[in-house]
């Protein structure tokens, strides 16, 4: 198992090189037997990508292109997506621990029902995508993320780091956010700035002032003024 520490919490990632693992080519994540382990998956440029009640356990996913992906019930351990373009993606009501995302672009997509634990996104697109009741119950990074147009509803994201993300017009809805670290990020293009009250570094208020005015739409005095 690796590790990798953002700030105040460490990452235990898969350890896909260890000596003694030997990790199979597989054609396909759909085996018909509802789990695929210790594999390799590459290079595939897919109509359509289904999974339902299934599990990937201890493997890599690399170079993948689906059009519509559909995931539901999925459970993911020990696995590293690198380069994967999971555009227009449906997953729900799944867990994933021990995983990473790297230089994927999942974006548009809808994450509903997800449990996270020691999930990893670095230098991924996640724009115009929305997690619903999301789930942190260990720890989770954003790495220099694209997150523009992101909403986060009714999630659980206590601990959740952002590391040098971009936000611009990223929406944190109603939910818990207790510990998150959003130190290094431009938050004045932020959206629910009341549910970011308790997380925000001091060295951001004024960030987090241009924000709540954007939010409240306020016309100032001198604006009318010039209008007239």
């Amino acid at each position: 198992m690796e590790n990798i520490a953002f700030g105040r919490v460490t990452l235990a990632l898969p350890a896909l090189d260890e000596p003694g693992l030997y990790l199979s080519n597989v054609e396909s994540l759909d085996t018909g037997r509802g789990i695929v382990q210790d594999f390799q998956y590459a290079d595939a440029d897919l109509r359509a990508l289904d999974l339902a009640d299934a599990q990937l356990l201890t493997g890599r996913v690399t170079n993948l292109r689906a059009a519509q992906v559909r995931l539901s019930e999925v459970r993911v351990n020990s696995v590293e997506f690198d380069t994967a373009d999971l555009g227009n993606a449906r997953w729900s009501d799944s867990k994933l621990s021990r995983v990473v995302f790297r230089n994927c672009k999942i974006m548009g997509a809808t994450l509903a029902g997800l449990t996270l634990e020691d999930v990893l996104f670095d230098n991924c697109k996640l724009d115009y995508s929305t997690f619903d009741k999301t789930r942190a119950v260990g720890p989770v990074v954003f790495s220099k993320c694209s997150l523009a147009e992101v909403s986060f509803l009714g999630c659980d994201l206590n601990g959740a780091v952002f590391d040098d993300c971009v936000l611009r017009r990223t929406e944190f809805g109603k939910g818990r956010y207790q510990g998150a670290d959003l130190r290094g990020n431009d938050l004045s293009a932020v959206f629910g700035v009341a549910s970011l009250s308790k997380v925000i570094d001091r060295a951001q208020q004024a960030d987090i002032a241009h924000a709540l005015l954007s939010e409240l739409d306020v016309t100032f005095g001198d604006d009318l003024d010039d209008n007239g």
